[in-house]
């Protein structure tokens, strides 16, 4: 008979693992790393698809062809399932990500030496906390790309639930937590009670809110002015000025959309407008951005000066691959002030999973990070203004899910 495999399909990192004599073992996905990228990447010779570091590598690298990137938030939208000409063949994304999860199976099953027939799959409590029949179609939508990755049995389990049982065993023997994972899409939340060795989930909670919106946010206001956001279009007849377009900068500024920019019609529709700026430098930068396929590269250079800035007072966004010398300034205070609204939506989000849980904040005394956005300045933020009475600790902030989701593969299902 064979094993379960325990996969956390994130949006920006994914990792595998399985339970093996009663302990956790990870598998290797990626060379020399426990977790792996969920990128993808398109040669545009039409040679295989690449995946992970040697995609991320293969676009740093400068090789021509197509990136891809948090394909997971376009999951039970119309997107999701449209056909594009990626790299010389029409390809979904439903496509793309099927192909994906194949490549972590085969890979997982040569490192564990045997057939995964059946998964357990980690999903944020809410895919979109704002619609129920789209979240519902998210779901069914992983499902379908898991059954046609080889899969016989596909399972489900809430995110912060595994983070919850890869942490259970830590901190006081006695103790009514929270988790607080916040990923790359979404921010799941899960009070639970550790009595007598015991866990239980008393509720859990999400949003559509993650890591990419923070980038998106960011790069709205710290990178894209320099591309001409903000400044103004002459007409084409009569006196007067026009606003630059804002959807090609919102577009350019989420990761997955990026790919569907480069069209022959979106570089004569910015090729027009760079004729008509008044500030034709700037215009011509996203020209240069869209010609030359360097959405990514401007998106990874938001993402690195998030970083920067979270952990020093300022920094700065290197987008000299678009013009020699081009380095926005991004400093802790200017990122505080644009992230307030999350802030405000992650706090909301971790009063209602208590209130859902039937306790009170100042009730909580542990407060668990887990995801790689957990490690942002306003997450700390909000934990100590939340839950003042309560030890914070960090997780495995990459791995404490799918180490979860692992263990849970020996529980009798509910």
């Amino acid at each position: 008979m064979s094993s379960t495999l325990a996969l956390d399909f994130g949006t920006s990192n994914s990792a595998a693992a399985m339970l093996s004599g009663g302990k956790i073992r990870r598998l290797a996905i990626e060379s020399g790393a426990d977790t792996l990228p969920t990128a993808v990447f398109f040669p545009a010779d039409r040679g295989p698809m690449l995946i992970g570091a040697r995609a991320i590598a293969a676009l740093i690298g400068g090789e021509e062809g197509r990136f891809m990137r948090a394909m997971k938030s376009v999951l039970g939208t119309g997107l999701f399932h449209e056909s594009r000409l990626i790299a010389g063949k029409r390809r979904s994304l439903a496509g793309v990500v099927t192909s994906f999860l194949q490549t972590v199976r085969e890979r997982a099953e040569a490192d564990a030496g045997e057939r995964f027939d059946r998964l357990l799959c980690g999903r944020p409590v809410h895919f979109h906390s704002t619609d129920s029949a789209r979240d519902k179609q998210a779901e069914a939508d992983l499902r379908a790309c898991c059954l046609a990755a080889g899969f016989a049995e596909v399972d489900f389990r809430f995110e912060p639930e595994g983070a919850a049982l890869a942490t259970h065993g830590q901190g006081a023997e006695t103790e009514l937590g929270i988790i607080l994972d916040i990923g790359g899409g979404t921010s799941d939340f899960s009070v639970y009670e550790r009595r007598g060795g015991r866990l239980a989930i008393l509720a859990s909670h999400g949003i559509r809110l993650g890591g990419t919106d923070f980038d998106k946010a960011l790069s709205m206001t710290h990178a894209m002015p320099w591309l001409g956001l903000g400044s103004q279009l002459r007409r084409e007849m009569g006196p007067g000025l026009l606003p630059v377009p804002r959807h090609l900068y919102l577009d350019l500024s989420t990761w997955a959309k990026i790919p569907f920019l480069y069209t022959a019609e979106t570089r004569a529709e910015v090729a027009a407008m760079v004729k008509l700026a008044t500030k034709p430098r700037l215009v011509g930068r996203l020209a240069t951005v869209l010609r030359d396929e360097l959405g990514h590269d401007l998106a990874f250079a938001v993402e690195a000066g998030k970083i920067a800035a979270n952990g020093q007072e300022a920094a700065r966004i290197d987008l000299s691959r678009i013009e020699a010398g081009l380095a926005p300034p991004i400093t802790q205070a200017s990122m505080e002030k644009v992230l307030s609204r999350h802030r405000a939506l992650l706090q909301e989000a971790a009063l209602q999973t208590c209130q859902m849980a039937g306790t009170a904040p100042e009730k909580i005394s542990a407060v668990v990070h887990v995801g790689g956005s957990s490690l942002m300045r306003i997450v700390g933020q909000v934990a100590r203004d939340l839950f003042p009475n309560a030890v914070a600790r960090q997780a495995e902030p990459f791995t404490a899910v799918v180490d979860g989701l692992a263990l849970a593969t020996g529980l009798a299902k509910p």
